[in-house]
C-alpha cells in the first residue's frame, strides 16, 4: 500500500522570483524562485523546493530595535550596509528584510536618505532584499517610490500592504517589476480579500507573497498556524487567490515576557530558542520564507530544515 502525499490535491502554490542576478538583469548574486508546492511542506522529496528560506531582519535606526538584538551584533546595528553583508558572510541569512525605522522619526522628511540606504545595502550585499517601508500613512508613497526607484532591476520585496493601505505600495512595486507582501490579522478570507484587491489593480499574481500575521509561540501562534495551514490547503485545492507563497516573522518572540524578563545573560538563548520553535511551526505549517532577528536563529532553522526534510523522506515507502 503506497502513500498519497497529494490526498488528490491538483492546485500548485503559485512561483515567486526574488532578487536577480546580472545574467538577469540585476546585481545579486544570488536569486530564488520561492513557491512551487503541490502537498505539504517537506513531503515532496525535493530539497530544493522544501526547503524554507531564512532572512534576518536588519534596520536603518537601531533606536527602534530589541535590546537583545542590539547587544549581541554591537556596532554592527548603527551601519545598516554592514549588518547586511555580515548577515551574508558571518550569519548565513538567504535574504535580507531591511527595516527603514529611520522613517519612524517626528516629521521625517528626507525622502533622499531612504534611497541612498537601500543603495548602500545593496552594494554590500549580493543577497536578494526585502525592504519594509515607513508605516506612516502620510510619506507611505514617496517612500515606497523611492524604494522601487533605488532597487530597479533588483526585484525587491516590498512590505507591507495592508487592506487600508495599499495602493502606494503596489504603484511602487508595478512601477518598478517589485514584488509585495500582503498581510492581513490571521484571516484566510481576508488575505484572499486584498489578494483579489491587489490584482484587481494590476498587481499579478506572481509579484504577491502571503502574510498571514505571525504571533508568537504560546502567544496566539495557534491561531497563526491554523492561518497558514488553511491558505496553503486553499492554494492546493486550487483556489488560485491563495496560491502564493507565504512569509512569516517570528519577531514577536523577542518581546514576550519570558523573553523580557529574563536575566541577561540568559536572554539571547531565550530569544533564539523562541524564534526557533516559532520558525520551525510556521515553516511546518506550510511557509516559504522565515525571517528571524537573532543572528544565532539562523543555522539552528537551516539545520532543522535539513533535518527534518532528510528524515521525512518517503520515496519508495509502500
Amino acid at each position: 500500500m503506497g502513500y498519497d502525499l497529494k490526498f488528490g490535491w491538483t492546485g500548485t502554490v503559485g512561483r515567486i522570483t526574488l532578487g536577480a542576478t546580472v545574467a538577469e538583469g540585476g546585481t545579486r548574486k544570488t536569486s530564488y524562485q520561492i513557491g512551487g508546492g503541490t502537498t505539504l511542506p517537506f513531503l515532496d522529496n525535493n530539497l530544493s523546493s522544501s526547503m524554507p528560506l531564512v532572512a534576518l531582519e536588519i534596520c536603518d535606526n537601531p533606536e527602534y530595535w530589541s535590546p537583545i538584538i542590539r547587544r549581541f551584533c554591537g556596532d554592527l546595528v548603527n551601519s545598516a550596509d554592514d549588518w547586511a553583508k555580515t548577515a551574508e558572510t558571518a550569519y548565513g541569512a538567504d535574504l535580507i528584510r531591511l527595516y527603514l525605522t529611520s522613517t519612524r522619526q517626528r516629521n521625517f522628511s528626507d525622502i533622499s536618505s531612504v534611497g541612498k540606504t537601500v543603495e548602500s545595502v545593496l552594494s554590500k550585499t549580493g543577497l536578494p532584499l526585502i525592504i519594509e517601508g515607513s508605516n506612516e500613512p502620510r510619506i507611505d508613497s514617496e517612500i515606497f517610490q523611492k524604494c522601487g526607484e533605488s532597487g530597479e532591476g533588483e526585484k525587491l520585496l516590498l512590505g507591507t500592504a495592508e487592506a487600508s493601505r495599499y495602493r502606494s505600495i503596489a504603484a511602487a512595486a508595478l512601477a518598478y517589476n517589485h514584488s509585495l507582501i500582503a498581510q492581513s490579522p490571521i484571516d484566510v478570507n481576508l488575505a484572499k480579500q486584498l489578494n483579489i484587491l491587489l490584482k484587481e489593480i494590476g498587481v499579478q499574481r506572481d509579484h504577491i507573497i502571503i502574510d498571514p500575521y505571525t504571533g508568537a509561540l504560546g502567544y496566539g501562534f495557534e491561531y497563526s498556524y491554523s492561518a497558514i495551514e488553511r491558505i496553503r490547503f486553499s492554494a492546493l485545492k486550487g483556489d488560485s487567490d491563495l496560491a502564493m507563497p507565504i512569509i512569516c516573522s517570528a519577531i514577536d518572540s523577542l518581546n514576550i515576557k519570558e523573553v523580557r524578563e529574563a536575566d541577561q545573560a540568559r536572554q539571547d538563548e531565550m530569544a533564539v530558542q523562541w524564534e526557533f520553535y516559532t520558525g520551525i511551526a510556521a515553516a511546518v505549517a506550510g511557509a516559504e520564507i522565515i525571517c528571524v532577528r537573532h543572528p544565532k536563529t539562523i543555522g539552528m532553522l537551516k539545520s532543522a530544515f535539513a533535518s527534518i526534510n532528510k528524515k521525512i523522506d518517503l520515496t519508495g515507502v509502500k
